[in-house]
Formats: C-alpha cells, sequence, structure tokens
C-alpha cells in the first residue's frame, strides 16, 4: 500500500547574510515540532523518509550555512553560527519548544545549540554524531577533511556533465549502492546544482573543511556537551562512511555514557553511517528515539482494594423523596 504524500514546503528565513532555505513536513501539524539538522555535505532533504514516517508531526529541516539552497551564506561556518542561524530560523517560524535532532555533523549542531538555548530544547537525539570524534593521528589538519570524508569530500571538487553521471557516482560508494532507492534520487538530485555540463555538488569546500575540524571536541564543545540539562539519545551505526570501520568506537561511546551519565545509547543493526537515516531499514531503528511513545497515566485506586465504580446520582425533587418508578401500562394493540 502506497504512502499517502506528506505535505512539504520550502522557506527563506532571514540569517545573518541572506536566507537559510528551510524545508517543512507537516507544517499544519499541531504538537511540538521536530527540527532534524544534516550532515556535513548534505542537505535538509536526508530527513524526508523520517518525515514520511511521521506524518502527523511537523518536522522541520534547514539547509544549513553553505549547503544545499543555503550554499551562498557567507561565512563564518562554525558550529557556533549554525546554532545561532537555527535560533534565528525558529523565531521567524514562531516556535518555541522542539524535539532536535542530528545527524552526523548535524548532531554537533544540535549540541551546540542545546547548550546556548537550553530553554528551547525538550530532548536531544543524536544519530551517529554528536560526541567527539579523536583526530586521526598523524594527519596534518589540511588532511582531516579528507581522511575523515573520503568521497563525500572528494566529490566537491568534481563537475558532472548529467545528473545520471552523478548518480553513477554515488551508486559507486560502498556505503550508498547496494541499498538504492527512489528516495536517494531525490536526495542526490537535490543537491546538484549548477549547468550541464558542469553540475556540481552544492555543499561548499570551505564551510565543509571548517567543521570537519570541529568535531574532535576542541573551542569547549566537549564541555558543552558534559554540561546539556536534558534528555539525550545517542544512536550508533555499526558500519561507518564507507561501509566498513564504525565513526565511533565503542570505546568512545562508553566513555561519553560515563561523563553524561543520562545518556541513553542504543546500536542500531545492519546499517552504516549513511543509511541510519537515508533508509527505511534505519528510520525505523531511529524513530522510537524521535517519537517516543506517550505513557497513559495511571488509573488511581484506594489502598488495598479495587476502585469503586461511580454510579450517576439519582435526582430528588425539591423537598421530598425520589418517586419509585412505575413500569408502564402496555396498551392494547388496535387493528
Amino acid at each position: 500500500m502506497e504512502r499517502p504524500v506528506t505535505p512539504y514546503e520550502r522557506v527563506g528565513v532571514p540569517v545573518d547574510g541572506g536566507e537559510l532555505a528551510v524545508g517543512s513536513w507537516s507544517p499544519e501539524a499541531g504538537g511540538m515540532p521536530l527540527v532534524g539538522i544534516h550532515g556535513i555535505t548534505s542537505s535538509h532533504r536526508a530527513w524526508r523518509l523520517v518525515a514520511e514516517n511521521l506524518p502527523d508531526t511537523r518536522v522541520i529541516a534547514p539547509d544549513l550555512r553553505g549547503r544545499g539552497r543555503s550554499s551562498g551564506l557567507p561565512a563564518p561556518y562554525g558550529l557556533v553560527q549554525h546554532a545561532d542561524d537555527l535560533a534565528r530560523m525558529l523565531d521567524a517560524l514562531g516556535v518555541d519548544h522542539v524535539a532536535l535532532a542530528g545527524h552526523s555533523m548535524g548532531g554537533f549542531v544540535a549540541v551546540r545549540f542545546a547548550a546556548r538555548h537550553p530553554d528551547r530544547v525538550r530532548r536531544l537525539v543524536l544519530i551517529d554524531g554528536g560526541l567527539p570524534i579523536p583526530a586521526p593521528e598523524g594527519v596534518a589538519p589540511e588532511d582531516v577533511p579528507a581522511v575523515l570524508l573520503g568521497p563525500a569530500l572528494e566529490r566537491l571538487g568534481m563537475r558532472f556533465a548529467t545528473f545520471e553521471e552523478y548518480r553513477a557516482f554515488w551508486q559507486r560508494h560502498p556505503a550508498l549502492g547496494p541499498w538504492w532507492t527512489g528516495s536517494l534520487d531525490d536526495y542526490i538530485g537535490y543537491d546538484l546544482v549548477g549547468e550541464a555540463p558542469e553540475l556540481r555538488s552544492s555543499a561548499d569546500p570551505e564551510a565543509v573543511s571548517v567543521n570537519a575540524l570541529e568535531l574532535d571536541g576542541s573551542g569547549g564543545y566537549a564541555e558543552a556537551l558534559a554540561g546539556l540539562q536534558l534528555p539525550v539519545s545517542f544512536i550508533r551505526a555499526p558500519r561507518g562512511l564507507l561501509d566498513a570501520q564504525p565513526l565511533y568506537d565503542p570505546a568512545v561511546v562508553a566513555e561519553w555514557q560515563q561523563r553524561l551519565p543520562g545518556m541513553r545509547v542504543r546500536e542500531a543493526t545492519d546499517v552504516n553511517h549513511y543509511t541510519i537515516l537515508l533508509t527505511e531499514a534505519g528510520v525505523r531503528q531511529v524513530l522510537p528515539l524521535l517519537h517516543p511513545p506517550v505513557p497513559h497515566p495511571p488509573v488511581p485506586h484506594p489502598p488495598g482494594g479495587r476502585a469503586p465504580v461511580p454510579h450517576p446520582p439519582v435526582p430528588h425533587p425539591p423537598g421530598g423523596r425520589a418517586p419509585v418508578p412505575h413500569p408502564p401500562v402496555p396498551k392494547e394493540a388496535h387493528a
């Protein structure tokens, strides 16, 4: 059975230097919105499957500064600037409180926002991201982005004659090709900008490099994460950006569980760093963290016994006892 089409719109909201592009699914839905923050070379379209699986929830997802239709926004591109852009976005949309989720580098942005605006975040979900990633040993700072991101960064300097050529590039990617679906066509198609035969990714290489150097927890980030005073969930993908070694060693996650005792950790199964958010199999594992069931309040019982069954009161006429009802006298049937 086909899933109903989820209402969707894209708007621009004013931020420093221009407009931030923002996607919104089910924009008329009531209740607390979910804000989804995408990864380092990604766009708001990474949240499409999540939104389609939550048709009764307003899902708001920006294109971060330097990505998607926000790629023209100028520097600075740091995590703090992204967090400030999110605050401006929520103000413009008239949203006070949110559930906040971030995938990959989006988790780092979400942490920075939650630390700066704790009164606006009701819960925080980190999807294979947000915990500091130790810098690769013996790697010069300028080479860190390439070592961490591999083909995802390589494509930013490439040009493609057609959409089909761009799709072929992605279908050769070990972490995405074997799980290709139509939703991935939509995801990569949105990223492709420019004119043929000079089509390219919308992600700005400078913005990506700046953020890649912030993922080690420096600049006060680790302290901001450790100081969070709100419900935090972290879900780890067992395989990483190349469908092999995971982005997070279990020891790193365990260390952060000690530093952040309230953090709930879940281990995803049979997904990688991309497919945890870009496939139905991954989204099914993430949804319980994004939209936890609301428990029903218990029915109070008196001590030592069952709750009495209430009976409606019998009305009494003013100044006297209630009349005793008599059954009606049956009338004869007439031919």
